[in-house]
C-alpha cells in the first residue's frame, strides 16, 4: 500500500493540472524519465514564496522561482538573477544590474501562453507584494524594518525602482550589512504580476516562476509534480543546459517511520531527518551512520543551523507581587544551567546527533561560533548548588515558587531527564504540554514563563540569531521572547548591523555572545545536526547547514542512462 501510494508508476500517466504549468488533458510518460522523489511529511499549505515560512514551502517553491542571490553548500552568497550589483559608500543604496533573456514559465497568464522576459519592475512588484499589508505575507519583516523610510515611520514608495528595464534599485533606511543574505530567502522570489492578478489568493497553487522547475500539478495530501523548465536560464560548466532532471514528485506521508521505510524500499530519492525510534537502526552509538546502511544510501551528517534552548522570561512586569521571582536572579539560572549534563543528553537521547550546547546561542554551523572564546556552561553539579544558594532560593534560603516548563510532545523525553537533573540540586519543576500552535502563542504572549525553543537561522549572519534578544523586539511583536534588556547588549547589537565586513562583525557577534553567556536568559541545551539520506543512483546533491534542498544541479542515473558529471561547488558556482 504504501509502495503504491509513493511511487511515480513508470507508465503513462495522466496529470491533472491545477493551473498555471499546462492543460488538464497534457500527459507524462516517467517510463526512462529521471524523476527525482521526496516526502514532505508536515504537507504544503502555499505555492506562493509570499509564504514560504516552513521547509515544506520553502523546499517547493525554491524548485519554482528564483531570487537576485541564492546559497552555495557552503552558504556563501552567490548571484542568482543579479549579474553585477554596486552598494553605495553609505551602505543604503543598492544597485543591481539583471540577468537578461531570462524567461517565466509558460503560462496562460501570458499572451499566447508564452512566458515574457523578467524586467527590474517584476521584482518591485514581488518587494512591494511583501510589505503590502493586504497581502498578510509572513515574510513583510525581512524589509519593514531595513528599508527607507518616510518622516512619519511609514515606507517610503521610492524605497525600490527600476532606473530601467534590467536595473534595479533599494535604498535603505540604515546600513545592515546581512542585507545581501536577505536576498537570498524565498521571500524574494521573484512573481510575475499578471499571475496574482488572475489568480488572486488562489495564486498559492497557480504559480509561476522562473525557476529550474515548472508547476505540473498538485493533489493536496496526495502529490505535487514539477517538471523541467526547457527554457531555464542556467548551463553547467560544459554549456549543458540545466536542470538535469526531468520531473520532481513530492508525497506527503506524514509518519516520518513509514517515510523511512518507503525510501528503504526505494520508492523515495531522499529524506531528511529521522525519528529518535529509528536512529538506532541508522546511528552508531557515536552518531556515525552504520555500515550496513551506508553500504545501501549516502548519507551526509552536517552542522545545522539551529540551536535547541530553554528561555525564562526576565520581564518583571509578569511576575505581577512577586518582583523577587527566582528567574529575574541571574544566580538562579546560572544554577539551572550548570545542573545539566548536555554530553550525557546529546548521546543517551539523541544518538550524538548534535553538540552539546557549551557556548553562547551561536551554533556550530557559523563562524562566529567559538567555545574557547565564548566558553559556555559545563556540567558542575556542586557549582550548580553554590550558585542556588547564593541566590537566596532553596534549601535553607527562600522556598522556590512552583515553576512550570512548557514544551511540545515532540521533545517530552528531553524535557523529563533535564527536571531529573535539576532535583539532584534541589529545584522541582513540572511539564506542561501543548500543541505546537498553543506553545507558540504562550510563549509569544508572556504566559509560558519557562519555556523550551529553537532558532533555526532565516539567513547564515550571526546577526539573526542576536535579534533574540534586542530590547527593541520584544515578544510578541519581535523575536525577544525572553524579553531580555542590557544596554550594552543593545549597543553591541545597533553597531553591528553597520559594519559592512563579516569577519570584522565577528568580534561584535562574539562580544554579544559573551553577554548572552553571562546574564543566562537561555539555556542552551545543544547545536543540532542534519541528516540526510539519497539513494546510490543520486548526485548532485550535498547538505548544507541550512538543510536546503536545491534540485537544479541533482541527477539521477535510471535503467540505461548516466547522470551528468559533478561539480565542485565553486564550479557552481562559477557558472551563471
Amino acid at each position: 500500500m504504501v509502495r503504491q501510494f509513493c511511487m511515480f508508476l513508470a507508465i503513462l500517466i495522466v496529470l491533472t493540472s491545477c493551473g498555471g504549468g499546462g492543460s488538464s488533458d497534457s500527459k507524462f510518460d516517467a517510463s526512462g524519465k529521471k524523476v527525482f522523489k521526496y516526502n514532505q511529511a508536515e504537507g504544503l499549505t502555499s505555492l506562493d514564496p509570499a509564504f514560504a515560512r516552513n521547509q515544506a514551502n520553502i523546499w517547493a517553491t525554491t524548485q519554482i522561482y528564483n531570487a537576485l542571490f541564492e546559497l552555495n553548500h557552503e552558504l556563501f552568497i552567490i548571484p542568482g538573477l543579479a549579474d553585477t550589483w554596486e552598494i553605495s559608500e553609505d551602505g543604503l543604496t543598492y544597485t543591481f544590474n539583471l540577468h537578461r533573456g531570462v524567461k517565466f514559465h509558460d503560462s496562460e497568464v501570458f499572451e499566447d501562453g508564452i512566458g515574457r522576459e523578467l524586467v527590474a519592475e517584476d521584482f518591485v512588484y514581488s518587494f512591494k507584494r511583501i510589505v503590502d499589508p493586504a497581502t498578510a505575507s509572513t515574510g513583510a519583516w525581512i524589509f519593514n524594518d531595513k528599508v527607507k523610510k518616510n518622516e512619519d515611520g511609514s515606507i517610503a514608495e521610492d524605497w525600490v525602482s527600476a532606473i530601467d528595464s534590467h536595473q534595479l534599485q533599494i535604498v535603505l533606511d540604515e546600513p545592515f550589512a546581512p542585507f545581501l543574505d536577505i536576498l537570498t530567502m524565498p521571500y524574494t522570489f521573484v512573481v510575475p504580476k499578471e499571475a496574482v492578478d488572475k489568480y488572486g489568493k488562489n495564486f498559492r497553487e497557480h504559480p509561476v516562476g522562473t525557476g529550474p522547475f515548472q508547476f505540473k500539478s498538485w493533489e493536496a495530501q496526495n502529490s505535487l509534480i514539477l517538471l523541467k523548465n526547457e527554457s531555464y536560464f542556467k548551463k553547467d560548466e560544459e554549456h549543458n543546459s540545466l536542470p538535469y532532471l526531468d520531473a520532481v514528485q513530492v508525497s506527503f506521508i506524514s509518519d516520518k517511520n513509514q517515510e523511512l521505510l518507503t525510501f528503504q524500499n526505494g520508492d523515495l530519492d531522499f529524506i531528511s531527518g529521522i525519528q529518535a525510534s529509528s536512529a538506532d537502526q541508522i546511528l552508531n552509538s557515536d552518531g556515525t551512520p552504520k555500515a550496513e546502511f551506508s553500504d545501501k544510501f549516502n548519507v551526509e551528517e552536517v552542522p545545522y543551523m539551529n540551536t535547541e534552548y530553554l528561555g525564562m522570561n526576565l520581564d518583571a512586569s509578569i511576575y505581577g507581587d512577586n518582583t523577587d521571582h527566582p528567574f529575574l536572579n541571574k544566580k538562579f539560572r546560572q544554577a539551572l544551567s550548570y545542573a545539566i549534563n548536555r554530553e550525557e543528553l546529546v548521546s543517551t537521547l539523541l544518538n550524538n546527533l548534535g553538540h552539546p550546547g557549551t557556548a553562547g546561542i551561536i551554533p556550530k554551523a557559523l563562524h562566529a561560533h567559538d567555545e574557547e572564546q565564548v566558553p559556555g556552561y559545563s556540567y558542575d553539579p556542586t557549582k550548580a548548588q553554590e550558585l542556588l544558594k547564593e541566590s537566596g532560593f532553596g534549601p535553607g534560603g527562600k522556598a522556590i515558587p512552583e515553576i512550570t516548563l512548557h514544551t511540545t510532545s515532540q521533545y517530552e523525553d528531553i524535557m523529563v531527564y533535564l527536571i531529573k537533573q535539576w532535583e539532584e540540586i534541589g529545584i522541582k519543576i513540572t511539564v506542561q504540554k501543548s500543541d505546537a500552535a498553543a506553545h507558540q502563542d504562550m510563549v509569544a504572549n508572556g504566559s509560558a514563563k519557562f519555556f523550551r525553543a529553537s532558532w533555526l537561522g532565516d539567513y547564515p549572519d550571526e546577526e539573526n540569531y542576536f535579534t533574540l534578544f534586542y530590547s527593541e523586539h520584544f515578544s510578541p511583536k519581535g523575536p525577544n521572547k525572553t524579553r531580555f534588556k542590557n544596554e550594552e547588549f543593545d549597543k553591541l547589537y545597533e553597531e553591528s548591523r553597520g559594519i559592512p565586513d563579516g569577519f570584522a562583525r565577528i568580534d561584535h557577534y562574539r562580544n554579544m555572545d559573551r553577554i548572552i553567556v553571562e546574564e543566562a536568559p537561555v539555556i542552551i541545551l545543544y547545536y543540532d545536526e542534519v541528516i540526510r539520506m539519497t539513494q546510490k543512483n543520486i548526485t548532485g546533491l550535498k547538505a548544507d547547514a541550512m538543510n536546503l534542498l536545491k534540485l537544479e544541479r541533482a541527477d539521477k542515473v535510471v535503467e540505461g542512462g548516466e547522470a551528468a558529471p559533478t561539480e565542485t561547488s565553486e564550479e557552481a558556482a562559477s557558472v551563471l
